[in-house]
């Protein structure tokens, strides 16, 4: 069963008659409702196309948090093979909101990090909804290290609405984990890949996405804070979420004019949930065309260009 987001109703009301009439069809066989059904599909089709034409950045973050939306499991499943999962920080635990290990990607060797949202409500409280801890971080330093040490390429699925605040993980080092994460991803020298395959919340996806290649997905948000966050503190009202969602600058148009973003990789019609395979395979191909795009570049020429690409921005504006 499709879940609808709140500006798909009408949407829904259109193919939940085309379904209705097909349910029917199937307990009487003598009733033909192949012409009504096809008017239905094609009306739906229509509006489909006319929602998201001109989708707002608010309704692009509803998007972007679609439950039905294609995860990290799902594209390591479907892209990489010989997948070993490596577990634990070596420290404190391991943090079931990371998932990383050795893999390989087209029959090249890599190593692949990223956050997992789970995908019913047993996983998603197990997965801590994707809110990593500082434990998570430090399984994915040590993944890069072990990445740089063995020359293999770093391709990271960034999907988290932020790091967990809770006080057990601000007790355990929270922000100096974020720190140092995204300080290993600036000082290895492989190539790092970055997808925003839903959410890219704040320094919870910063330290999985300081990239030599950051591509999102059409319909991806990355931003320093949720737009509910920043209401409640500019405004103190978080209903304000569709201004503050405007004013973040948080669509993947938005970021890759602005220099954040280095592609975008196109979504099926009415968003990554209504064709995972789809959306699955323009992600691979995009992952093998930036890992082609980088393949010339040696050990220092990785670190260097990594470097200029982070302190170059902020040269581009929305006007460039």
């Amino acid at each position: 069963m499709t879940n609808y987001l709140d500006f798909e109703k009408p949407l829904a009301e259109i193919e939940g008659k085309a379904e209705e009439l097909r349910a029917m069809a199937r307990q009487n066989e003598e009733m033909d409702v192949t012409d009504e059904a096809a008017a239905l599909d094609r009306k739906a089709e229509e509006l489909l196309q006319e929602l998201y034409k001109t989708l707002t950045p608010w309704r692009k973050c509803q998007v972007a948090r679609h439950p039905e939306r294609p995860h990290c499991k799902d594209y390591i499943e479907a892209l990489f093979t010989e997948y070993t999962p490596l577990a634990g920080d070596r420290n404190f635990a391991d943090d079931h909101a990371v998932m990383g290990g050795l893999a390989r990607f087209n029959d090249q060797p890599v190593v692949v990090i990223g956050h997992e949202k789970g995908n019913d409500t047993k996983s998603r409280i197990a997965r801590n909804f994707g809110m990593a801890r500082p434990e998570g971080y430090r399984k994915a330093i040590r993944l890069m290290e072990m990445a740089d040490k063995f020359g293999l390429p770093i391709i990271a699925l960034v999907d988290t609405p932020g790091a967990y605040p809770g006080k057990g993980a601000e007790e355990r080092g929270q922000s100096e984990a974020i720190a140092r994460s995204t300080e290993k991803c600036l000082q290895v020298g492989v190539p790092v890949i970055s997808i925003i395959i839903g959410e890219g919340g704040s320094g919870g996806a910063v330290a999985f996405a300081s990239a030599n290649k950051v591509a999102m997905l059409e319909h991806s948000v990355y931003s320093v804070i949720s737009p509910e966050g920043c209401a409640s503190i500019l405004w103190k009202d978080a209903e304000k979420m569709r201004e503050a969602a405007e004013a973040l600058r948080l669509t993947a148009q938005d970021l890759l004019k602005l220099g954040v973003a280095d592609r975008t990789v196109t979504e099926p019609m009415g968003g990554a949930h209504r064709d995972r395979p789809a959306t699955i395979e323009a992600v691979g191909k995009a992952i093998g065309d930036m890992l082609k795009e980088l393949s010339e570049l040696d050990r220092d020429g990785l670190i260097a260009a990594r470097r200029k690409k982070f302190l170059d921005l902020g040269s581009k504006g929305l006007a460039a």
